[in-house]
């Protein structure tokens, strides 16, 4: 194992059984594609079995604290707190982009911020860390680093909305949200937002899609309001 995956077992509180899990999970297609490894030996694959870890401990997790929330609410809180921006955000928590193996072009453009990638990264680490350890320190992983902090998780997943609302009760000056950047092939592309009160930028946020990069960056702006 590496000094850098040591490192990381250390910021996460849980050591592998099988280090080659924990390689697996941190290594990106783009990295396997410039060794012209199999497919297989990406996270891809890490990544859909987290994905469907994450379903079930956050619906459990909904279900039990939640006894009065109706099935609709759940769903949709639920779908806030696995969705892409919202993982990318608990991956910055212990900064798990620069552990991960990239290609050098996928480097050289920001991989390792890129919430796309991040994302999958965090579902990828879920997926071992269920096949190394089994539920129960997924369940761990889980808690510690993605259902904790719901309501803020929340003012995240609705921060276009609680921003416009505090704008307009609070500030004379308009919202506007600017494209800075857009890249990327079609398949994959990544968009910067920066969000405006007037003429001076309050936040930015990077996104897959242009609502992700906006919602990013209203999160941003709203706790630049806050200070």
């Amino acid at each position: 194992m590496t000094e850098r995956n040591r490192e990381l077992e250390a910021v996460i509180g849980y050591s592998f059984v099988n280090p080659e899990l924990l390689s697996h999970a941190l290594t990106h297609s783009s990295y396997a594609n410039e060794r012209h490894w199999a497919k297989t030996r990406c996270n891809e694959r890490l990544e859909f079995l987290g994905d469907a870890v994450l379903e079930v401990v956050t619906s459990e997790f909904l279900f039990r604290n939640y006894p009065s929330m109706p099935e609709g609410e759940m769903t949709k809180l639920r779908a806030s707190l696995v969705c892409e921006s919202t993982l990318a955000y608990c991956a910055e928590a212990f900064s798990l982009g620069k552990y991960l193996l990239l290609g050098k072009g996928e480097d050289m453009t920001g991989g390792r911020k890129r919430p796309s990638v991040t994302s999958d990264a965090m579902e990828a680490m879920i997926g071992a860390i269920y096949l190394d350890g089994g539920l129960a320190n997924a369940k761990e992983f889980i808690f510690r680093f993605i259902l904790n902090d719901i309501e803020h998780k929340r003012l995240f997943y609705d921060s276009k909305t609680i921003l416009q609302e505090l704008i307009q009760a609070d500030y004379k000056e308009e919202l506007t949200y600017e494209l800075i950047k857009e890249e990327g092939p079609d398949h994959d592309k990544s968009f910067e937002v920066c969000v405006k009160l007037g003429d001076r930028e309050i936040g930015r946020g990077f996104g897959r899609t242009k609502k992700a990069a906006e919602q990013l960056a209203a999160y941003h702006g709203l706790c630049e309001l806050k200070k």
